[in-house]
């Protein structure tokens, strides 16, 4: 592989260095990560001091004056990767036909993943996809794949035999066995890393970096839509829900404190201004006693919505110093109260949703969702729980599985409540399509398309009341 230019060991901070740099910025930017012109300056100072010498020294570098969080790291690596490469083009100085060899290559790589050699692995991902990632007859379509790379290679298939290698080496006994299973399935999951690197990197150098950046980057968790996020993403928004709801907190304070202080009293204004020849000097403010509202959460916990679902009664669970009373209806095709559940599942993020679907009463004689019925017994039996100082926020995609979608239920709750809020984590062209009822729900209530934690963490901040 020949080396980059852009990253020689003696160039310095040069124009193509800076250009990469802003560039990484940009696509870093891109991606929700906030960073300003000073984390900018005091990379390309880190850039000037580390040197381009050890790319994982820079790396560490970058990634300590641009990122603010741990978790921007899943954004930032790859992005690194594909502004500060480990090389271009191909590999070079292999044996003919040695790329192509999977047994020998399957050889080599269980050696070195019983070795630890993150250098020959590195070498290894490259060949790896080299030589079985390739897909595609003609030069505008010949591609990378790390999924066909991994799919050939098989890396996982390995264990018993790194295992058995690390056990000849050490002399190990059977007593550590799952600790050593653990170990190399870290070691396995590092090369496939390797692997998807290399192959994005293969892609970047045809068809442009920024490209690449902008759709070949997995997003930071409070950007992956509800709807397709997996079992790890959700995992980790969980354990952003408490830093949100302190910021949340902080801003809902503040604009209490503001809300306290009222309008100008323009009546009592002129009145004073009087003693000042007509000229209002010291405004008199109408003072407000605002008090603490009540909220009722009711929430769709069926099918994909759940994870929404979940996240949202987690943060407004640790929002609940900042009400007066706090209730939350989970339903599926029935509705039942889950408040209690919520208060004492709070320190089990993870098993929240599971420990609700099991002891909350949510279905009944079929397992799909039916809001029309949902909604109408809240409506019979909850009314008494919103009132006139009540906003009421419903969770949920409005798909009603082509069932009654029970109109009027929501008309009487909206009438008996302050304010009545729908957020939907569909997007909203697909709102009316299908079974969604969304556009008719949207006529009694107010809407709002809420697909990820940082779209609710606006939404929340901006319709909460005071």
């Amino acid at each position: 592989m020949t080396a980059d230019a852009g990253v020689s060991a003696d160039a310095g901070v040069s124009a193509d260095v800076a250009s990469r740099l802003t560039d990484l910025v940009a696509a870093l930017r891109a991606h929700g990560v906030r960073v300003g012109t000073g984390e900018t300056v005091d990379a390309a100072r880190a850039v000037e001091a580390l040197g381009l010498a050890d790319r994982e020294l820079l790396r560490e570098g970058l990634a300590a004056t641009l990122l603010h969080t741990a978790g921007q790291r899943q954004v930032f690596d790859p992005v690194f990767d594909l502004y500060f490469p480990r090389g271009v083009g191909g590999p070079e100085g292999w044996p003919e036909g040695e790329a192509a060899d999977r047994d020998g290559l399957r050889d080599r790589l269980a050696a070195a993943l019983a070795a630890n050699d993150g250098a020959l692995l590195g070498r290894l991902a490259i060949e790896a996809v080299d030589g079985f990632g390739g897909y595609g007859s003609s030069p505008a379509s010949d591609g990378w794949s790390s999924y066909q790379t991994l799919d050939r290679i098989r890396p996982q298939t390995l264990l018993a035999r790194v295992r058995a290698e690390v056990r000849d080496r050490s002399g190990q006994s059977g007593f550590a066995d799952r600790l050593l299973d653990d170990e190399i399935r870290r070691r396995i999951e590092v090369f496939r890393a390797l692997v998807a690197a290399e192959a994005r990197r293969r892609v970047a150098e045809r068809r442009g970096r920024d490209e690449i950046a902008r759709r070949a980057v997995a997003p930071t968790a409070d950007r992956v839509d509800f709807l397709y996020a997996g079992k790890d993403r959700l995992a980790e928004l969980r354990r952003t829900v408490q830093p949100l709801a302190r910021k949340l907190a902080t801003r809902l304070a503040a604009r209490r404190r503001r809300a306290a202080r009222g309008g100008i009293d323009l009546r009592r204004t002129l009145r004073g201004s009087l003693s000042t020849g007509g000229v209002p000097m010291r405004p008199v403010l109408r003072r407000r006693r605002p008090v603490r509202p009540e909220l009722v959460l009711l929430c769709d916990v069926s099918g994909s919505v759940s994870g929404f679902a979940d996240f949202t009664m987690l943060l407004v669970q640790a929002l609940h110093d900042q009400f007066s009373k706090l209730r939350v209806f989970a339903f599926v095709n029935r509705i039942d109260e889950v408040t209690g559940l919520l208060e004492h599942g709070a320190a089990d993020a993870e098993g929240l949703g599971a420990r609700i679907r099991s002891e909350a009463t949510l279905t009944g004689w079929h397992g799909s969702s039916d809001y029309g019925v949902a909604l109408g017994e809240f409506a019979e039996r909850h009314g008494d729980a919103v009132g006139r100082r009540t906003t009421v926020f419903v969770l949920g995609d409005a798909r009603t599985n082509m069932s009654d979608p029970n109109l009027a239920a929501v008309r009487r709750i909206a009438e008996r409540a302050r304010r009545v809020y729908w957020l939907n984590p569909e997007p909203r062209a697909q709102w009316g399509t299908g079974d969604s009822a969304a556009p008719a729900y949207a006529e009694l209530v107010e809407m709002h398309e809420c697909r990820n934690a940082r779209q609710l963490g606006a939404l929340i901040a901006r319709l909460l009341p005071v």
